[in-house]
């Protein structure tokens, strides 16, 4: 994508995270109902915020890929978004300011051009095109952590919705990174978690069984600032695959060599 194409792709994308930002800012959710799984929420404000955030988006042409709406637009396309409406919604509906709005446009194939992340409670912004670095809301340079070993380290993951049924839990590598990082957090949102890693506030973030839309825009703006994002095996990002390894760089064998040893 061309630099010109690439800010207006980040132009566009930031007025539908802030517009939808606005309509969420200090409500609470007047209905609350579960997915398939009752620790899976949806709230109607994940709808509307989806559906602003859709209008915004039309101008472009692009194709939406969005978590609560499904894909839209032309199936053939070469760009797409993908959208978060609300990233953290349990958070959310607890009233907890942890959540935010994720948008990324992906080059289908090819990977992420842009990203935006927005925290609205919290005003945290973060922002990333491929190849043109990452920002914040006042847009200084982000940059990752350079503590090096996973000893002195702050790690954050989280843990999917059918946690207490489903054996593949997280729970293990939890227990695991407890006895060997020097910290571990976990927030619920993973567009949040990122972001911490490209401002280097965490030196790394793992987790799986997540959905594009959560991963795309993160891991772009912590690549932008320097880190690097694989699979929890060390190899190619891709946000399709549902998993994520988001370091600084200088911990990001040795998260992977023991994410290996807990599945060992």
């Amino acid at each position: 994508m061309h630099p010109h194409e690439a800010r207006s792709a980040v132009a566009i994308a930031a007025r539908a995270a802030r517009t939808a930002g606005d309509m969420l800012r200090g409500v609470r959710p007047l209905e609350i109902r579960g997915k398939s799984n009752p620790r899976d929420l949806v709230t109607e404000w994940d709808v509307r915020s989806e559906q602003t955030i859709r209008e915004v988006l039309a101008e472009s042409g692009y194709p939406v890929l969005g978590e609560e709406g499904g894909q839209s637009g032309a199936s053939d396309a070469r760009y797409r978004w993908l959208v978060d409406p609300i990233d953290g919604t349990v958070n959310f509906a607890h009233g907890l300011p942890l959540w935010s709005i994720s948008i990324a446009l992906e080059e289908i194939g090819a990977g992420i051009e842009v990203g935006v992340v927005y925290a609205p409670m919290l005003g945290w912004w973060f922002e990333a095109s491929r190849g043109g670095g990452a920002r914040d809301g006042s847009g200084n340079p982000l940059c990752v952590s350079t503590r090096a070993t996973l000893e002195e380290a702050m790690l954050a993951t989280g843990f999917p919705y059918d946690r207490a049924t489903n054996p593949d839990n997280n729970f293990a590598a939890w227990d695991h990174f407890q006895r060997v990082a020097g910290s571990c957090r976990r927030l619920g949102c993973a567009s949040i978690d990122l972001c911490l890693v490209a401002q280097g506030i965490y030196d790394g973030y793992w987790e799986s069984r997540l959905q594009p839309w959560d991963l795309a825009a993160g891991a772009l703006i912590v690549a932008e600032a320097g880190g690097r994002v694989t699979d929890t095996r060390g190899q190619p990002f891709d946000p399709h695959s549902g998993e994520a390894v988001a370091t600084n760089g200088a911990i990001h064998g040795g998260l992977v060599t023991e994410l290996a040893r807990v599945r060992s």
